[in-house]
């Protein structure tokens, strides 16, 4: 074992990849980002990852003593897959989370899929795999990769292994922890399903060339992730009873309960995590729609002008585009951004009083489904930072809004990776 073990989360989020290191003591030693450009048609060449990945690291090995990293875990977005050859060379891009051009399969899964599976929506990967096996490159194909797998597979080489969040909404039932006996029915090949571990556990090492280019131990492992949003919520040191909501590109709940709830007719399903499961959703409102019409710099200066108690009675439901996935379920939803008003400070607050809206409305949802009203909210993302939003916010959901003190979901990989280092190989 590496004294006074280093290990390194790397998180490829919807606008850049983000590293971190981590000591023994899970204090920070070094971060890095590397911006990633905006999907084309919700698709995205892998090699863009790659580049951004290699980019990260040559950059990240300079600032801490390469030799003592003793693990690395990835987390990636939600949903977002490629097929790959027996190489791991992808067949195309890839499928991004938020990609919904696979309808007719959804309709299909919609037919033999149980109703509490995650594998619900035209934007579910499983739905994304039906598409990719249609098209004629798919001959080739070897394995069906999320974001987070193809990245562990760049870093060790060995593709074909996934963990059971990205997994969810594929098919894979995490109650059973096992793939379902109705996918034959859509004919996917066994073999193009990944293998399926716990988050934290490892699943390889670094591939020798990469560990001399960084300068790592060749003994470096490989650990296995988790999806971006889970990422952040193990970032927050949140436990049973506590809720995280995620303010990014899109809103994020997740409240860590006892037992998981999946009602896909709402856009909710449970992660698990240990013992424990994250029940949630995720809306397509968020910082996304804010960008529509506002500059980070802009924002920065509109929110001194907002007034939390003095609500605009706008009633928007914020939406980058038509569709909504949680905590209403409906492809066909029309964002209601009208009337703009003439000030900018008060077009700017009634988009947050929208989001909060829908963020209230989710935790609402969450409880009429079983899941115990939260006792904690964490919050993590950009729109954690605005405290007049969080003023708002909290007096809508009746309870502190707290910040969370780790919100970047590297830190939650870094994590993962150092959980890793008590896995037996």
């Amino acid at each position: 074992m590496i004294p006074d073990p280093l290990t390194i989360g790397i998180d490829f989020g919807t606008t850049g990849c983000r590293s971190c290191v981590i000591d023994a003591t899970a204090t920070v030693q070094a971060e890095v980002v590397i911006p990633l450009p905006e999907p084309v048609n919700q698709q995205q060449d892998p090699a863009i990852w790659r580049d951004a990945l290699n980019t990260n690291l040559d950059r990240l090995v300079t600032q801490i003593p390469p030799g003592r990293v003793a693990a690395i875990a990835v987390d990636g977005t939600s949903s977002t897959l490629l097929l790959a050859d027996a190489d791991g060379v992808p067949l195309g891009p890839a499928l991004m989370y938020h990609n919904s051009s696979a309808t007719a399969a959804a309709q299909r899964i919609a037919h033999l899929a149980p109703p509490a599976c995650g594998a619900h929506g035209p934007t579910a990967s499983l739905a994304k795999l039906l598409y990719l096996q249609s098209l004629p490159t798919s001959r080739a194909a070897r394995f069906a990769l999320h974001q987070a797998d193809w990245i562990t597979g760049q870093l060790s080489g060995r593709y074909g292994v996934t963990d059971e969040n990205n997994a969810l909404k594929l098919g894979f039932d995490p109650v059973a922890r096992a793939w379902p006996d109705w996918l034959e029915s859509l004919e996917v090949p066994r073999d193009l399903l990944p293998a399926v571990v716990p988050p934290g556990r490892v699943v390889g090492t670094l591939a020798p060339a990469l560990a001399t280019r960084w300068g790592l131990d060749s003994a470096t492992r490989l650990v296995s992730g988790t999806t971006d949003s889970t990422a952040g919520f193990i970032a927050t040191g949140a436990g049973p009873g506590d809720a995280v909501t995620a303010l990014g590109s899109t809103l994020v709940l997740k409240v860590c309960a006892q037992q998981p709830v999946f009602a896909p007719e709402y856009g909710v399903y449970s992660h698990r995590l240990g013992e424990h499961w994250l029940v949630g959703g995720a809306s397509n409102s968020g910082g996304a729609v804010l960008r529509r019409f506002f500059s980070d710099q802009q924002m920065q200066q509109l929110s001194p002008a907002l007034q939390p108690d003095t609500p605009t009675g706008l009633d928007y439901y914020p939406l980058p585009a038509t569709g909504e996935r949680f905590p209403e379920n409906n492809p066909g939803l029309v964002p209601r951004l009208e009337p703009r008003p003439a000030a900018d400070a008060v077009f700017f607050q009634g988009l947050l009083e929208g989001i909060t809206a829908i963020e209230q409305r989710g935790y609402r949802l969450l409880e009429s489904l079983g899941v115990p009203w939260p006792q904690r909210i964490y919050t993590v993302g950009g729109g954690s930072i605005n405290a007049a939003w969080r003023d708002m916010r909290a007096a809508a959901l009746g309870l502190p809004v707290t910040v969370a003190a780790h919100q970047q979901a590297a830190y939650g990989a870094a994590l993962l990776a150092r959980q890793g280092l008590a896995d037996t190989v």
